[in-house]
Parts: structure tokens; sequence; C-alpha cells
């Protein structure tokens, strides 16, 4: 078997390899770029509700059970911020519960994972450490090989070979610029 032969067999089976992690990686990469228009690993389910009205001014620890009971809260949570006097937040269950106190009416907010976007973005971030970071770096290097493989798969016939060779600068450009731009 000679080089080129199996340069042509290293990139086909690196590269069927790479195709699941790939498909995977790209997803959640798309996901993640895009944090600030939509939350892939949260859905936040909002719900209005009215209690009695408070008077403004600072609410004290002692009221804080009694507007979670009035919401019907079975935890009750000591957890608050008031930001002004006509507001009060409240961290109950999971739970952001803003209420404005003079009029009762109350914002409760609560996240819920999202099955499929969450599990994919806790690997492409990495937060599952141990083995996993084996597989990243594994695939990593494969990508590299795959790229490396790719550069020796090049065309015989001159205006290819030139067009290949000024994509795989662009490739490499590309982030330069940018590191350039932003850093």
């Amino acid at each position: 078997m000679n080089w080129r032969r199996l340069n042509h067999a290293l990139h086909r089976d690196i590269g069927f390899l790479c195709v699941g992690l790939t498909l995977i990686y790209a997803l959640s990469g798309i996901a993640v770029n895009h944090l600030q228009d939509w939350n892939a690993n949260y859905s936040i389910e909002r719900v209005s509700l009215q209690i009695d009205p408070l008077p403004s001014g600072v609410v004290s620890s002692a009221q804080i059970p009694q507007v979670l009971r009035q919401l019907g809260e079975t935890k009750i949570s000591n957890k608050h911020f008031q930001p002004d006097p006509d507001n009060l937040w409240l961290y109950a269950d999971k739970r952001m519960i803003r209420v404005h106190l003079p009029s009762g009416n109350v914002q409760a907010e609560k996240p819920q994972r999202r099955p499929f976007w969450y599990r994919l973005n806790f690997l492409h971030l990495n937060h599952a450490k141990k083995a996993w970071t084996w597989v990243a770096d594994i695939y990593a290097a494969g990508l590299f090989l795959l790229a490396l493989t790719g550069m020796l798969l090049l065309p015989k016939r001159r205006d290819l070979k030139r067009r290949a060779l000024m994509l795989s600068m662009t490739g490499v450009v590309i982030p330069i610029f940018f590191l350039l731009l932003y850093y």
C-alpha cells in the first residue's frame, strides 16, 4: 500500500469516526453561540398571580413566609431581595417571584431544563469533565488529522490545487483577523 492510498484510508476512516461528534458539536455550538437570543438550556415558565396588596417600604423577614403562603408555596424560603420600596423579589423552589407590593401583582418564573439541548451543551462545554475530556481531546486530535490528511489529498490539477490552498489559507486568516479585531 503506497502512502497516497494509506492517506485516503486514514482520511476516510477518521472522517467517518468524527461524523457523529461533529454533528453534536455543530448543533450545540450554534446554540451556545446564541444564548443571548435564545436560551437552549432552559425554557422559562411565566405565571401571573395576585395576592393581597402590601404597603410600600422595607419588607421584614417575618412578612416573607406570609407572602409565600398566599402564593401557595409549600417550601418556605427566606431568600429575598428588595430592589426598591415597591418591589420584592423572592427565590423559592427554583423559582423567581417578583411581587409589586402596592398592587399585589405577582410574576413568577420557573426555569425548566430542555432535555435535548441541555445535555448537548453540557457535553459541548465539557461540564462532564472526567472521561468526556478524553473523548473531546481524541475528537480534537481526529479533526487535526482529518485536516492534515485532507491537505494531502490535494488534486493533481494545478488550478484545483491553487484553489484548495487559497481556501485553506482563508480558513487560517479568518480567526487571525478576528483576534486582531477583538483582542
